[in-house]
Order: C-alpha cells, then structure tokens, then sequence
C-alpha cells in the first residue's frame, strides 16, 4: 500500500527508543576491544576521538559528533575537535562561529554534517557533573535524540578502551526542567540516583575492504611488546588516584547529608512552632467565642512560620554517589585484574 507524504510524516513522529550507537573505528590484531566489535570506514572517527583526546592530556577537551540517527541506531561517522580558547575570549560566540563555519566546509566536500551529539575527554572517570547535565538539556532544544561519548585517556593505559555512550533518562530530564528535584517529586516518580544517565551500548565495526586490509598488515611476530606490558604489575598509581578521589567524594557526600540534616532540623522546628501558634490562637478563638466574639483565622500567611522552607536539591547527592559508585567499580577491576597477575606470576614462580 503505498503511503501519502502526511503520513510517512506523522509516523516519522514517534521516535524508537535509541538503543545502539554506531561509531567507526579500526580493527587491531586481537579481534575485539573491551568487548567491541571494532570497525572502521573513511574517516575512523573512533580515532580521531582517542587521537584528540590523548595529545591535550591532561587538559579535558571537547568535539562535536557528527552522523545520522537511524531508527534505534544513532551512526556517529565523524568529528572534529573544539578549539582549546583562554578565559578571556567570548567563548560562546566563537565556539558557535567555529561550529557552524566546520559544518559548512564539511558540506561542501559531501561528509555527514548532521550533530548528534558531543564527546569529551575525563580523568579517571570524573565527569558525572552539574555542566554535563546541562550540556544535555541545551542540546535536546534542538536535537531529540543526542549522546555524549565519554573517553578516558588515564585509565584507556590500564588496557581498557575506556569509551562509553552516555544520555539523559526521559525521566530525569522531565523533573530537571520542572525544576522538581526535591524528595517528594522523586519519590513520585520512583527516581534513583542510577536513574539519571542511561548508558547506550557501542558497536564499533569494520567494512570487509579494511579487515582483509589490516589482517594483510597484521605482524608475523606471535608476541610483542604490547603484550609483555600487559603483564606490568604495577597499579599503585590507578589505585591511589582511584582512593583519593573517592574519599573526596565521600567527603562532599557528607557535605550534603549536612545539608540535608540542617534542613530537616530547621523543619522540625518551625512545625513546633507552628503548633504551639495554633494551639494558641485555638485558646484565644475558645476565649473570643465565650465573649461572643468572630474567631480569628487559625493561619495567618504573613506569619514567618507559616513560609515554607525550600528543600535543597539532591541532584549534587545523586551526582556525587554515581561518582563513587564509578570509582568503586574501576577499583574493583583494577584490583580484579591485578590478583590474576599475581596468582599467574605466583605459579610461574612456583614452576
């Protein structure tokens, strides 16, 4: 049945949830990467992400993903970077220009010019931030569906392609711009603090032209020194920096739950004292209605005690226990691939 325009149009309406992003990459001997299948057209922007972010370490830096969002595939084709600016220049002025001035120029040579999202580097796994959140609502102004691909250089050296796609839940996004971030909304909503970021699984995969290509090129040696470095047993440093920032983060945790402890105190006292006002004012009406008198209103708005005290947020406590839960668990595989090389060393040793 052959359909009219208004209705390909109205079904082109309702989205399918995104479940897949696409990204090009290359194929190395070995096969998969952290469990991806890695893949590869002209340009490999998977590359050119790792490239940008490993040459500024340790400063952060920032690029623009370009591709297209098909059906529950969102395909990130190409990238190019941000410029790194100094506080002093019109930052957002200049980053809009230099945006829209790449797209022209990638339009003219006939490359994929379509934003569907950004990338940005971390430092062992701290990005879970207030900025990133709202980077996320400023783009879905204009683009419905858009990801985040978060690289990290520092722990990519532990042999860990650290890359992952990351977007904002529907849910929490409908609260963050209702400004309702307070106990009683997320109660309602059954909000949890590992409901604000959706992680969106990475395929990575290579045309059959490159795989014959790169397993052409693929060294004879069975061994190299990749591999002996893999077989490093020093993670003091990954630990360390792992434990510091952990126990900041507990730290700013119970800086919130202080916060929080404060507020519910100075709630309990104004509900004291709201009662003792109405037990009060309850007598006086008692004593007004014997002398035949109108009663007095049992609320009185211009009273202070009668003004809600405003709930803090706890999109910082949500943020900061995502942050430690990040930490806990790069410090368990850290320390879950450190005891395998340290019982295969064991019984190399006992041999």
């Amino acid at each position: 049945m052959v359909r009219s325009f208004v209705q390909v149009a109205a079904a082109e309406e309702v989205s399918s949830p995104l479940r897949v992003v696409q990204m090009e990459g290359l194929w190395t001997s070995g096969g998969s990467l952290s469990g991806f299948d890695v893949v590869s057209e002209d340009p490999p922007a998977i590359l050119k992400i790792i490239k940008h972010c490993k040459e500024f370490m340790p400063a952060l830096v920032t690029g623009q993903l370009l591709g297209l969002d098909v059906g529950s595939v969102l395909e990130v084709t190409n990238c190019f970077p941000f410029p790194i600016r100094e506080e002093d220049e019109e930052i957002e002025a200049d980053g809009a220009n230099y945006q829209l001035e790449m797209m022209r120029c990638l339009r003219e040579v006939n490359v994929d010019n379509n934003t569907v999202g950004w990338y940005q580097s971390t430092y062992m796994g701290s990005y879970q931030t207030v900025e990133l959140i709202e980077t996320f609502m400023n783009y879905q102004e204009n683009i419905r569906r858009c990801v985040c691909i978060i690289y990290d250089p520092s722990r990519s050296s532990q042999g860990v392609l650290a890359l992952k796609a990351l977007k904002l839940t529907d849910a929490f996004m409908d609260l963050y711009r209702a400004s309702n971030l307070n106990g009683e909304k997320l109660r309602e909503k059954n909000l949890t603090w590992v409901d604000i970021f959706e992680e969106i699984p990475i395929k990575v995969s290579n045309s059959a032209l490159i795989s014959a290509f790169m397993s052409e090129l693929e060294p004879e040696a069975p061994v190299s020194q990749c591999d002996y470095d893999r077989l490093s047993l020093s993670t003091n440093p990954f630990m360390e920096r792992n434990l510091e920032f952990l126990i900041e983060c507990m730290d700013d945790l119970s800086m919130e739950q202080q916060k929080f402890q404060f507020y519910y105190r100075n709630l309990s006292r104004q509900q004291s004292q709201q009662q003792a006002w109405l037990q009060k004012r309850r007598a006086e009406n008692m004593a007004r209605k014997a002398a035949g008198e109108e009663p007095l209103p049992e609320e009185d708005p211009s009273n202070p005690i009668f003004k809600p005290l405003p709930e803090p947020s706890r999109l910082d406590s949500f943020l900061i226990t995502n942050q430690i839960s990040n930490y806990c668990s790069q410090i368990n595989g850290s320390a879950g691939q450190s005891l395998n090389k340290f019982y295969l060393m064991e019984a190399l040793h006992e041999k």
